[in-house]
């Protein structure tokens, strides 16, 4: 049985980029005859979610840091709320993550899905307020920072001020760029700048070389799905530890049915 486990499993990385439809297949074979292996119903939830069907990812997602007592999907967590239509929910989510036990990926993504929840619930000012965290920083490149810079570009143009978002759009930009011409080699790049004379309008221009400094990315496999990325127990939380082996995943709590809406 661990070897059929361990082949759904590994196709599941196979495909979940070009048919997210059949990897979410494997995803349920494997979690049917390992249910209580705490990988595979992580897999089923990251499939799940990039299937669209959020309350099963979300059950999942619970099922998972139950098990284990991670909150490394927090982000997922709360963009399968804003899914099922409940920003409300989303912030609440998130709010219930202590920062200490978030990595720095992990903490990015959570940001970010704070943030479109506030824009969710119109809340523009506040969405900006989630993305002002010290990674934010135009002169370093993750593998997130164009994501948490695009976002953040996002949500100034909500608020009117092109000019800054353009600048913005710019460093993510950069970032992608530099990232892509080192792609491999690290995960943190440093971006120095070039600074105009006082009083340019134009944006710097920007050099990216190697940092001597590498980030070594927690939960590789958790990246099958997107988004820093990325993280206390959910009251009502059905206990599923005690379901046979071969059984389908327990739901752990009963959600609404999906919605089509994203992030």
């Amino acid at each position: 049985m661990q070897e059929r486990v361990a082949r759904h499993l590994a196709m599941v990385a196979l495909l979940i980029d070009t048919d997210p439809a059949l990897a979410h297949e494997h995803a349920l074979s494997a979690s049917r005859r390992a249910g209580r292996i705490p990988v595979t119903r992580e897999t089923l939830a990251i499939t799940a979610y990039r299937n669209g069907d959020f309350a099963l990812a979300l059950r999942e997602l619970r099922t998972y840091r139950r098990l284990t007592g991670s909150d490394a999907h927090l982000a997922l967590m709360i963009d399968c709320e804003r899914g099922l239509g409940r920003p409300q929910k989303a912030l609440e989510t998130g709010l219930e993550a202590k920062d200490a036990e978030l990595d720095m990926e992990q903490r990015v993504h959570v940001a970010i899905a704070m943030s479109g929840a506030r824009l969710d619930l119109g809340q523009t000012q506040q969405a900006l307020f989630e993305l002002e965290i010290p990674e934010l920083d135009p002169k370093r490149a993750y593998s997130w920072s164009p994501e948490l810079f695009g976002a953040y570009a996002t949500v100034l143009e909500d608020l009117g001020r092109e000019a800054e978002a353009a600048k913005w759009w710019a460093n993510a930009e950069r970032a992608a760029g530099a990232l892509d011409d080192h792609f491999g080699a690290r995960d943190e790049l440093e971006v120095f700048e070039v600074f105009e004379h006082e009083g340019a309008d134009a944006d710097a221009d920007a050099s990216a070389e190697a940092s001597s400094e590498a980030e070594a990315p927690e939960g590789a496999e958790d990246e099958a799905a997107p988004a820093e990325d990325a993280p206390t127990v959910d009251a009502d939380e059905a206990p599923a530890d005690d379901a046979p082996a071969e059984d389908a995943p327990a739901d752990d709590a009963g959600e609404a049915p999906a919605a089509e809406s994203g992030r």
